[in-house]
């Protein structure tokens, strides 16, 4: 593979170097800490990155920040990142089939969701081709992530376009953390077979690393009746990780990771002769790879700067569409104290993007390849109003990108710490959600209406179109939220909004023009515009519990309302419905877990998601259980039933690419962790 010839020698040249120097750890002290020894007060003050690009004590971040911690991963018996995010309130996360999900915060949610950010170790992961992320390649080995931080709301000010509704920041644990050996096995019903090798060493006193490689094949889901689909899915993967303290002050991290897989999915394309469609199993080829460091200088505990660099190739052979990308990013960052009461942070970026795409039918892109510059300046004033009480946050993120220009998106954030068990904060933000090359030059044929269905002689092909007017789309944000921790062993966090969008992305009719080829046939175009707006509404609620010295519950509930409406001048009657109707408003997730005895643990999670009219999918309730017993400290046997509340019931549909959904099966499996 041209992959595989490329990101190979950057990888060797990273690895080389510590063969046959290995000083192996044989321990696991820096394995996985079990938050449940640990008081709720502890819990508020886990440390978080992503608000405000340093670390800061949850219980102090101006955010609906929530943190999804390395034993909430551990006991959730979940196998891929989607399905983790669902323990978190205000992000919609539903799977179309096996290998697709629709991931979103705060509305808008589709496969193709773009709004917002998604981050690995501080690489982006979104693709310019439509502004969002391809889920099916966003994996490492679970047991290395150490928390996902997300935010729901506007984080453009500090991380840029796209930051729309939130960000996922997805963190994996420092090498050091990860000495020693992992051998992670399973199978079952549905993960017909899965594994997962981890191998951690030193090199001198001060530089660790880490290799991995895993391997799942995952049955495809069923229809309807209960008949087996074709969206089977398997993948291999592996990668490394370098830590290394060059000095006192100095600290230098390289990573990368290699993937290769395939996965089936059933396609329907327009046809402009009889019968008119065609639908059709086709196998999709998925590889990709990434090389990232990061240089990291600390001058004081206020005082510090980092420069990142990173390569990432991501290579996609559909049926109806080819994408190779290669991006190249580098940013710096700076933090220095200014006074006694004021932080200053800013930094730089840039990001270079080229993308090359294979046409077919019923999409294509015109021209096939582009390139993109994308170059970014941010600023962050943290003010110190009352010492200890009081902060004021002002910033804004400035970015040039070769769509729509300069892109300004400011925000302010007040917070206010009565005492250690409280939090209030406050913000007003504004983002931006800047084109996609899809919204600029591409055309999918999306349904043909045969002769006489509109008493016409001719077939009516409807196609959507880009276009070079496309503008950004634009919100501007109020929160407010409160966090409070009012006994040692319970606490709660509650978020509220209110957005106001402009400009969101429409489909305008145009007037229709006649083709030839391959037949002749009417177009119908549907031109991408800014001609819709609305509001959206909303509150999100965590609260964890520790109800017993065994036993803690952690429950999240999210409601949403939203309301579109088109601008005066649209013809639009397509993403209307698609923008209000593809996401829940109401969900709500309980999480119980115990510990039965010294070497037992018994976890079970109750989900409830409303109905989704776009799709006419009713509301379901979901049940999974997870059953774990350590006869050693490094050994663990676990037996986990999914979707145990019905035999399979459907989560979402595809709306602008016509794949075939399959409803998601309750299936068991069982897996053995060794440490050693």
């Amino acid at each position: 593979m041209l992959l595989l010839s490329k990101l190979a020698p950057a990888l060797m040249i990273c690895t080389i170097p510590f063969i046959g120097l290995i000083d192996p750890s044989w321990g696991s002290e820096h394995e996985d800490l079990n938050l449940s020894e640990l008081g709720l007060e502890d819990l508020m003050n886990i440390q978080v990155t992503s608000v405000s690009k340093k670390q800061q004590k949850l219980s102090d971040a101006g955010a609906a920040v929530f943190v999804v911690t390395r034993e909430d991963i551990r006991r959730s018996g979940a196998t891929s990142i989607p399905e983790v995010l669902r323990m978190v309130p205000g992000i919609q996360v539903a799977r179309l089939d096996a290998n697709k999900w629709a991931v979103s915060a705060r509305g808008f949610n589709d496969r193709f969701a773009d709004k917002l950010l998604v981050l690995m170790d501080g690489r982006t992961v979104f693709t310019p081709l439509f502004s969002g992320v391809y889920w099916d390649v966003q994996d490492t080995m679970l047991e290395d992530i150490d928390r996902i931080e997300v935010i729901r709301g506007p984080g453009a000010a500090l991380w840029g376009a796209n930051a729309f509704n939130g960000v996922i920041n997805i963190i994996t644990k420092h090498a050091q953390e990860t000495q020693g050996g992992l051998l992670s096995a399973g199978a079952g019903t549905e993960e017909r077979g899965f594994g997962g090798v981890r191998y951690g060493g030193r090199v001198g006193d001060d530089t660790y690393y880490r290799l991995y490689t895993k391997y799942f094949n995952r049955d495809g889901g069923v229809d309807v009746a209960g008949n087996e689909g074709n969206d089977d899915w398997s993948v291999l993967r592996g990668g490394f990780r370098v830590d290394s303290d060059l000095t006192a002050h100095d600290s230098l991290t390289v990573q990368g990771d290699m993937y290769h897989g395939k996965e089936e999915e059933t396609f329907s394309v327009p046809l402009v002769v009889p019968p008119y469609s065609r639908t059709f199993n086709s196998d999709t080829d998925i590889a990709g790879g990434n090389v990232l460091s990061r240089w990291t200088r600390k001058f004081s505990d206020t005082a510090d700067m980092a420069l990142q660099l990173y390569y990432d190739r991501t290579e996609r052979d559909m049926a109806i569409l080819g994408e190779t990308r290669d991006t190249i990013d580098v940013d710096f960052q700076n933090r220095f104290r200014w006074g006694s009461r004021q932080e200053i942070m800013w930094g730089l970026g840039y990001r270079f993007s080229h993308e090359s795409i294979t046409n077919r039918i019923p999409i294509s892109f015109v021209p096939d390849k582009r390139s993109d510059n994308l170059y970014s300046l941010f600023v962050q004033d943290d003010i110190a109003l009352i010492e200890e009480k009081l902060r004021l946050v002002l910033g804004s993120r400035f970015e040039h990108n070769d769509f729509t220009g300069l892109e300004i998106q400011p925000n302010a954030r007040l917070i206010w710490t009565p005492d250690y068990r409280q939090t209030v904060w406050a913000a007003v933000s504004r983002a931006v959600r800047t084109p996609s090359s899809a919204e600029e030059h591409f055309r999918n044929d999306i349904s043909v209406y045969p002769p006489g269905t509109v008493n016409q002689t001719l077939p009516v092909l409807f196609s959507g179109f880009g276009s070079r007017d496309f503008k950004s789309e634009d919100v501007i944000a109020y929160e407010l939220g409160y966090r409070v921790a009012p006994a040692e062993h319970f606490s709660v966090d509650i978020a509220t909004f209110y957005d106001n969008f402009s400009r969101l992305r429409t489909l305008e009719f145009g007037t229709p023009y006649l083709e030839v080829s391959p037949s002749p046939h009417l177009v119908l175009p549907g031109i991408t515009a800014n001609k819709m707006h609305g509001e959206s509404y909303g509150i999100e609620v965590a609260a964890d519990w520790l109800a017993l010295e065994w036993w803690r519950l952690q429950a999240a509930y999210s409601f949403l309302e939203m309301q579109m409406r088109l601008d005066p001048d649209s013809n639009s009657l397509f993403y209307l419905g698609f923008t209000q109707g593809t996401s829940p408003r109401h969900q709500g997730s309980l999480r119980s877990s115990m510990e039965l005895g010294r070497s037992v643990e018994l976890d079970v999670w109750v989900r409830y998601v409303d109905k989704l009219p776009e799709f006419d999918i009713n509301r379901y309730v979901t049940l999974d259980a997870r059953l774990a017993w350590k006869p050693t400290r490094n050994l663990e046997f676990s037996l986990v039933g999914r979707n145990l509340a019905d035999s399979h019931h459907p989560e979402f549909n595809s709306a602008i690419i016509a794949t075939a959904p399959t409803e998601v099966e309750r299936s068991y499996y069982g897996k053995i962790t060794w440490r050693y």
